[in-house]
C-alpha cells in the first residue's frame, strides 16, 4: 500500500458544509443585534427629545411654539433616525399643552414594535394606566413609509 496523505474531497465538503451553516446562523444573529441596536437607538432618541422639548418649553404654558428645526437644533440632534426616516415634532390640535413625536420611514414589522412598546411618559399610557402602549400607528402603508406617534404633555 502506498502511503498517501492530505484530505478527500469528501472531507472538504463537509467541512465547507460546516462554515456554510455556522455562517448562516452568525448572519442571523448579526441582523438581530442590528435590529435590537436600532430599536435600542430609536428609544434613547425619543428620550432625549422629549427631555430636550420640556427643558426648552417648560417654562410655557402649551407646545404651540414647537418648531422642528430649533428644537433639534438646541438640542444638539438630527431629525433622522436609524431607519432612513425622521422624527418630527408637531402639537397636538386638540391640545396645545401636548406635543407629538412622529418616527418616520419605519418596515412594517419595526412599526407594529414601536406601535405596541410602553411608552411610559406618554399621555396614552398614563390614562390606560400602564395597559396600552401610548402610541398610534400606521403600519400597512409599505416598508420605508410607516408612522409611529407618540403624545407627550399633559
Amino acid at each position: 500500500m502506498k502511503n498517501e496523505s492530505g484530505r478527500s474531497m469528501i472531507e472538504m465538503l463537509g467541512v465547507l458544509a460546516i462554515m456554510g451553516v455556522l455562517t448562516v446562523g452568525a448572519i442571523g444573529m448579526i441582523s438581530t443585534a442590528m435590529r435590537t441596536q436600532k430599536r435600542n437607538t430609536v428609544n434613547e432618541e425619543v428620550l432625549q427629545i422629549v427631555t430636550g422639548v420640556r427643558q426648552l418649553l417648560g417654562e410655557y404654558d402649551d407646545f404651540s411654539n414647537i418648531n422642528n428645526s430649533t428644537i433639534f437644533g438646541a438640542i444638539g440632534m438630527s431629525s433622522k433616525n436609524p431607519y432612513g426616516g425622521t422624527y418630527e415634532l408637531s402639537v397636538d390640535p386638540s391640545n396645545s399643552r401636548q406635543f407629538i413625536i412622529s418616527i418616520t420611514g419605519l418596515s412594517e414589522t419595526d412599526c407594529e414594535y414601536f406601535g405596541t412598546k410602553a411608552w411610559a411618559d406618554s399621555v396614552g399610557y398614563i390614562n390606560s394606566d400602564g395597559k396600552q402602549s401610548g402610541a398610534t400607528s400606521s403600519c400597512n402603508l409599505g416598508n420605508g413609509r410607516n408612522i409611529v406617534k407618540i403624545t407627550y404633555g399633559e
